[in-house]
This record gives structure tokens, sequence and C-alpha cells, in this order.
């Protein structure tokens, strides 16, 4: 039986998946539950542009598409770094503040995953 991993948030996003429709805060809560069980579900797709172990979750409702990034590079811990909705005007590309945004908020996850975990339970990718 696998060990739950912690589930930890950074910056906002807890408030940021709150806010998102019934649907699909509970389909990405069930993703987030995959990944704290060590198995990856079959809609996460890595997150260009920070290496393995970040991933992403895309979910869509009517109109609009919602992503929930988060990393499982730590042996002990899930953290969800950025929750947001995609408004890219081409439709495409991720808008570079929440990039920047999942670059900044992983230096966070690394920080604390070292100050309360120790420097020893990253997984290695």
């Amino acid at each position: 039986m696998a060990i739950e991993k912690i589930l930890e948030w950074t910056g906002a996003s807890k408030r940021e998946l709150i806010n998102f429709p019934e649907d699909v805060r509970r389909a990405m809560g069930y993703a987030l539950g995959v990944a704290q069980l060590g198995s990856k579900h079959p809609s996460a797709k890595p997150w260009k542009g920070e290496g393995s172990g970040v991933l992403e979750v895309v979910e869509s409702d009517e109109d609009n598409a919602y992503r929930a990034v988060y990393t499982v590079r730590f042996a002990k811990v899930v953290y969800v770094l950025h929750c947001f909705q995609k408004k890219s005007p081409d439709g495409i590309r991720t808008a570079k503040t929440d990039i920047e945004l999942v670059h900044q908020r992983l230096k966070t996850a690394q920080q604390h995953y070292e100050e309360h975990y120790g420097t020893h339970g990253k997984n290695h990718h």
C-alpha cells in the first residue's frame, strides 16, 4: 500500500482552486489525490519549462479552461504551485505571469521542504 504524501499549498493556490466551478474543483481535487498516492492521473501532463516532476491538470467547463500545476519532486509532499483560469488571448500560450508564478512558487516549495523535511527527501528524477 502506498504511503500518502502530504498536500501543501504554495502562495494563494488553495484560494485559487476554491474559486473554480464545483465540477472543475472536484476533478482537480481527485487528480491531486492520485498524486498524493504516488500515481499520475491520466489527464496530468508535464508542465513545460521546469523539468521533470512538475505537472499540470487541465479541466474545462462550458467556456473556460482551468489549470492546476503541482510538483511531485519531493518524497513526502505534493506541492500545489498555482491554479488558474486560462485567459490567453491567442488560446494556446500560457500567460507569462502564470509561468513566472509557477517558477517562483517552485522555489518557495523547495525552500519549505528543506526547512520542514530536510534535504534528503527529494525524489530523484
